[in-house]
């Protein structure tokens, strides 16, 4: 391991004693299997960290004149702290640092508390040092990660806007304990109990009976049913409570697609499944780096669409997003099932979540959007549902930080330079201005990788000007001889069949050599699929013959 990786150890070791940072990380690496925090752990294993059980002595500022020095050397608890601190200090004070905004690097390091004392705060800090441990080589996935609101304040969230949520929740529910209630709005106990004790001095919640220990079912009452009605008239939502735009703005910057760099063996893992020539490896590479767009355009069927899909994979990492946004009180849903894929991980519940994240937010995988010939241009601005009035995010905000692919570029049902004069600026700027319900216009992050996959031309679709901010434009050529037949050997055993050189060989000599027929990369596919049909209907063995190729392809290029 490289010097400097000891080096940053004994400065993390100087903040954590050995047995609390080996258990955090070790608690890590069960969420996070990365090789990278692998190869960490085993390092750290093989480590002597004797000399590091003690933290590094802290430099202290000079008492004021009329404060007593320090008797003892030992460490001070949290409650001698706060007892021991000047008054008016501004350590005494504190700084106050915004939800999941890290520690400025050159921040002197706070005494040791107990975990209780450091909170949400501690669980931050810790990924930044594992972060940091890691280096630009390491697993990018704890690079952001959402603390949980200590106070409404934190949330970006008014009690008014709570009340809301919980009371229309209610109103379909009839009657939940608060632990659900959290669950439902995706935030911490300690948030909701006391607003739920406050709606109940209102006479707009009633107890039912208690549920777990300090915890209470609660019922909404004939007032509360009336102004929950009044809130569902305006919008019908009560699912996750909204996110700001501010703290969706800090998490796009922290885990933009600009800060992933892809190398060549990212490329291969994502590419593994594909046979693709390594030529076209090395010109993805540079164009997946450059963050900003390409062209794929080629002949149907020769892979534009799979090279696309595959290319978020290269990143090979997850990023944060909100289930929802909230902007001046109207709510955007961000999180969509349909296009984004969700990771597993641990998260608490009710009053027992001490998992430290904010439950607002959900891990996915990085985006792959996918837009074909049925894009419209509705789909590329925020939409109200006129009954809900729950707003739905565009698709350039669902694939932030991700890719976003216009399939069969130049064949959807909107025009073509309707599209590109809604682009051009975002794509040159990195940035997209929506328009809200209301009438307010916003700005967002335009983070994604662009993918105009198309059968066309690109000079023959779009202006120079359109074609300038796209600076790369590959082609994607036909597969060789060799390539074409080595497809065939691959696809063979999916299909059930043994590989049979002779007979692939009679296939391109007499049906594409003699006819001139160009290869195309779907074609040992959809050749094979209709041998095996052909070889079912007969009730023969599957296998590879000149009779069962004659068959396919005279069904298969019949009007080709």
């Amino acid at each position: 391991m490289a010097p400097e990786f000891l080096t940053m150890t004994h400065e993390i070791m100087s903040k954590l004693s050995p047995s609390e940072y080996l258990a955090q990380l070790k608690a890590q690496q069960k969420v996070d299997p990365s090789p990278a925090l692998a190869s960490v752990m085993a390092e750290l294993d093989s480590l002597d960290m004797s000399d590091l059980s003690a933290p590094a002595p802290e430099e202290k500022p000079a008492a004021p004149q009329n404060t007593p020095a320090p008797v003892s050397a030992t460490r001070p608890t949290a409650k001698g702290e706060a007892a021991s601190q000047p008054a008016g200090s501004s350590a005494a004070a504190g700084s106050h640092h915004p939800a999941n905004s890290p520690l400025p690097g050159n921040a002197p390091t706070p005494n040791r508390k107990p975990a209780a004392a450091r909170n949400d705060s501690y669980l931050a800090e810790l990924f930044d040092r594992v972060s940091n441990l890691l280096g630009e080589d390491g697993d990018k996935k704890t690079a952001y990660v959402p603390k949980a609101p200590a106070t409404l304040d934190e949330a970006g969230l008014a009690e008014d806007d709570l009340e809301r949520l919980i009371l229309k929740f209610l109103l379909s529910k009839g009657a939940s304990s608060g632990r659900k209630i959290c669950q439902q709005v995706r935030l911490p106990f300690g948030l909701i109990d006391p607003l739920l004790k406050q709606w109940k001095y209102e006479q707009l919640l009633d107890l039912r009976n208690s549920a777990e220990i300090g915890d209470y079912v609660y019922a909404i009452t004939d007032l509360g049913r009336e102004r929950a009605k009044r809130y569902a008239e305006e919008c019908t939502y009560f699912g996750a409570a909204p996110v700001q735009l501010r703290d969706y703005l800090y998490a796009m910057e922290r885990q933009s697609i600009a800060k992933q760099m892809v190398r060549e063996t990212d490329l291969k893992r994502a590419f593994s499944d594909l046979l693709i020539a390594p030529e076209m490896l090395d010109k993805l590479g540079p164009a997946i780096n450059s963050g900003r767009g390409m062209f794929l355009f080629g002949e149907p069927g020769n892979g534009k669409t799979s090279i696309a899909e595959r290319v978020t994979s290269c990143f090979g990492s997850t990023i944060w997003i909100p289930r929802a946004l909230g902007i001046d009180g109207d709510i955007i849903r961000l999180f969509d099932p349909g296009v984004h894929e969700e990771v597993e991980t641990e998260r608490g519940e009710g009053i027992f979540d001490l998992t430290g994240l904010d439950q607002r937010w959900v891990q996915i995988k990085r985006p792959t959007v996918i837009a074909g010939g049925e894009l419209t241009m509705s789909e590329l601005e925020v939409t109200q549902n006129l009954q809900t009035h729950i707003c739905e995010s565009p698709l350039q905000l669902k694939s932030n930080c991700g890719t976003l692919v216009i399939d069969d570029f130049g064949r959807q049902t909107m025009p073509v330079d309707e599209l590109l004069n809604r682009w051009i600026v975002p794509l040159e700027k990195r940035y997209d201005f929506l328009n809200m319900p209301s009438g307010k216009k916003i700005q967002v992050p335009f983070d994604q990788l662009i993918i105009f996959s198309t059968n066309l031309e690109p000079k023959d679709l779009v202006d120079g000007a359109f074609l300038r901010r796209i600076p790369y434009k590959i082609e994607v050529l036909d597969p060789s001889r060799e390539h074409f037949v080595k497809l065939f050997e691959i696809m063979a055993p999916k299909f059930g069949m043994t590989f049979e050189r002779e007979a692939v060989e009679y296939l391109i000599e007499t049906h594409y050599t003699a006819v001139e027929r160009p290869f195309r990369a779907c074609q040992p596919r959809d050749l094979l699929l209709q041998v095996r049909n052909f070889c079912v209907y007969k009730e023969q063995e599957k296998v590879m013959t000149p009779e069962a190729f004659d068959f396919a392809v005279d069904n298969y290029f019949s009007v080709m």
